[in-house]
């Protein structure tokens, strides 16, 4: 069974989903980090942040890769984006050709306030990001809502939203963990 965690960039992702991943008999795969991977190796970028600025065929080949290798996995939650917000506009992180991959079960959207996301990344020396205002996260945040809900349409899985409160991530994983319970 294979799942889907996502959020902005600062939601909390990477602490919620170590949490869950102690609580829990999932695998956590990083879709973003097996692409980087993908084009390191071929030598197409030298940061992960730069993947999203990669031309349109470049970035979908890749993505069909890394959801091929995914798709033949069990019991494991993938870690990824529902949209990546590109300097051309929002794209779907999980494009159709991806999903029928994927197979996913359900889709978890982690949500935090947008004032605690835009601190979070300012104190983030670990990644090279694009400086985005409170009011574009919380356009980021309603975006992927969107995407999440086309997804679903598409796929019948279930779509869940989580609310990271700042300071509390084992809230957001408690309640991941007890809905997984659910998911089959």
């Amino acid at each position: 069974m294979r799942v889907v965690i996502s959020g902005v960039a600062g939601v909390g992702k990477s602490t919620v989903l170590e949490i869950v991943k102690k609580s829990s008999n999932y695998d956590i795969i990083n879709f973003g980090t097996l692409m980087y991977e993908m084009a390191r190796d071929i030598k197409l970028v030298s940061n992960r942040d730069e993947l999203r600025k990669l031309n349109i065929d470049t970035q979908i080949n890749l993505q069909k890769k890394a959801s091929s290798a995914i798709g033949r996995m069990d019991d494991v939650i993938i870690d990824t984006h529902m949209s990546i917000k590109s300097p051309r506009g929002y794209l779907p992180g999980l494009p159709e050709w991806v999903l029928r991959e994927l197979k996913v079960s359900s889709y978890f959207v982690l949500e935090a306030d947008p004032e605690t996301i835009k601190k979070r990344r300012e104190l983030d020396g670990t990644r090279v990001r694009d400086e985005d205002k409170v009011n574009e996260i919380r356009e980021h945040q309603e975006i992927n809502r969107y995407y999440a809900a086309a997804y679903s349409v598409y796929t019948g899985a279930t779509v869940n939203y989580i609310s990271n409160v700042e300071g509390k991530p084992e809230m957001a994983a408690e309640k991941i963990v007890g809905r997984l319970m659910f998911v089959g």
